[in-house]
């Protein structure tokens, strides 16, 4: 690891740690002189956003257009602010990817999944990047891990290893003596992840949701024998039940992290365990329905925008995550001014859309789903939609209980929410199939008809 970075990383830590006392007034005021810095860097070096943006430069953020995805990747070239960034060389760079190595020798490059439907391209100088290696460090540091050269606290990763996968990128960076970390694929066999554990015996470890419930399982029955000190979920939709599992297996050491390819760690857990802080030192958030209007605290939101106060190279204002997520309306015992996610419930994708009984279209969000999937004694699940109705997968069955009992449970549930029922098959697998990057979505549509699923709308303005 870079000594340099090391010792920038360190710095940005103390900032963050005099930010976490802040006051609502003063963080609204570093939030109002950064936004202006940001949006004056942007107008003056993307022609994207001078067009993006035409007539509304001085307008208050909240009426300015909103970015997808889509745009984004689709006007690429100009809406980046170095002219020398081409889109196509950028995918070059990325095929060859093996360490930590730097676009034009200059520029970490991290890609999405695609999961969504639309992969996303992301890249970011040192001082993006110090930032991003800083927030997932915070996190951590929340969690009670604070980064410190004197102690090394082994760690490891049960998530995706491909080359251009954010956590990746962030290891291939910050890996070192004092940070020593195994990487395993979560689609590895279970018996290589555990043995592999087994010999590591990990002070911290880092898992999707979906793999932390079986690996504590897997804790339960013995056959894994580790101690963490704290363990940390992201990525996917962490479920109470899955909580509690984690919990039984490693007691009170468990804290969630809400990250994005996009930006590095939106929003993480802290010892009171009252839902998730957002760093809102890092990025304006506003969560809002479908028609972009916001929400209060308590409801739903369609979908979160962020503006990151940081972004230079690819400035991202009022960009589009189809996460459903809630905001608290009471305050975390810790002080922080930060606001608080007290649920996410998953994204827009995570939706399954049925005909209604009334006509038109019911969506019905995972959590109709996680409240029945989630009392059955089973180490996972998924639920699939079908063009012949919903395919319910279940693995490590291990209590008694009739699989048409369950599926009279789930077409109960959306009779309820108004939708005409499908048909449900309930399967017994070995395990549940992951995505390439090692995922197990607890809801999937592998519908492909228009107006069934939506990711989000585009916004009309001429680009």
């Amino acid at each position: 690891m870079d000594m340099h970075i090391v010792l920038s990383v360190l710095a940005e830590m103390r900032r963050f740690r005099q930010r976490d006392h802040w006051t609502r007034q003063q963080l609204e005021s570093y939030q109002a002189d950064a936004l202006r810095s940001m949006r004056d860097y942007t107008y003056a070096h993307s022609p994207f956003y001078q067009r993006f943006h035409q007539g509304l430069t001085d307008a208050p953020l909240q009426e300015l257009p909103v970015l997808t995805k889509a745009t984004m990747m689709e006007h690429f070239d100009d809406l980046v602010t170095d002219r020398a960034i081409r889109l196509e060389e950028v995918k070059a760079h990325m095929r060859a990817l093996t360490g930590d190595e730097r676009f034009l020798g200059r520029y970490w490059v991290n890609a999405t999944s695609g999961s969504s439907g639309h992969p996303g391209i992301f890249l970011f100088n040192r001082a993006e990047w110090i930032t991003v290696l800083g927030s997932f460090a915070r996190a951590r540091e929340w969690g009670g891990v604070k980064l410190d050269l004197t102690h090394r606290v082994k760690t490891a990763t049960v998530a995706s290893t491909s080359a251009f996968h954010m956590s990746t990128r962030v290891n291939a960076t910050a890996h070192s003596w004092w940070m020593p970390e195994i990487r395993l694929a979560a689609s590895e066999p279970l018996e290589s992840i555990i043995q592999q554990l087994n010999a590591w015996q990990p002070e911290v470890l880092i898992a999707y949701a979906s793999m932390a419930r079986i690996l504590a399982d897997e804790q339960l029955a013995g056959r894994l024998q580790i101690r963490p000190r704290a363990v940390f979920t992201s990525s996917e939709v962490l479920t109470q039940e899955t909580r509690r599992s984690i919990v039984q297996a490693w007691g009170e050491r468990l804290f969630n992290q809400y990250a994005a390819t996009e930006c590095g760690s939106l929003a993480a857990e802290c010892e009171h365990h009252r839902g998730m802080h957002l760093m809102e030192d890092l990025m304006i958030f506003e969560v809002v329905d479908q028609d972009n209007r916001p929400v209060p605290p308590g409801v739903y939101g369609d979908k979160l925008l962020i503006t990151v106060l940081g972004s230079r190279t690819q400035p991202l204002i009022r960009y589009e995550l189809s996460d459903s997520v809630r905001l608290s309306p009471d305050p975390c015992p810790s002080g922080h001014s930060f606001a608080l996610i007290d649920d996410i419930q998953g994204r827009v994708e995570d939706v399954l859309s049925f005909p209604g009984v009334a006509g038109g279209v019911v969506n019905v969000h995972p959590l109709v789903f996680s409240r029945i999937m989630d009392t059955l004694p089973v180490s996972g699940w998924q639920v699939i939609q079908e063009a012949d109705g919903l395919h319910v997968l279940l693995s490590g069955v291990h209590g008694e209980f009739g699989d048409e009992m369950l599926a009279d449970s789930l077409q109960h549930a959306l009779r309820e929410q108004g939708a005409i029922v499908p048909r449900v098959e309930v399967q017994r697998v070995d395990s549940i199939p992951k995505t390439a990057a090692g995922k197990a979505p607890l809801i999937k549509s592998n519908l492909r008809q228009a107006g069934i699923q939506s990711s989000g709308t585009r916004d009309s303005r001429k680009v």
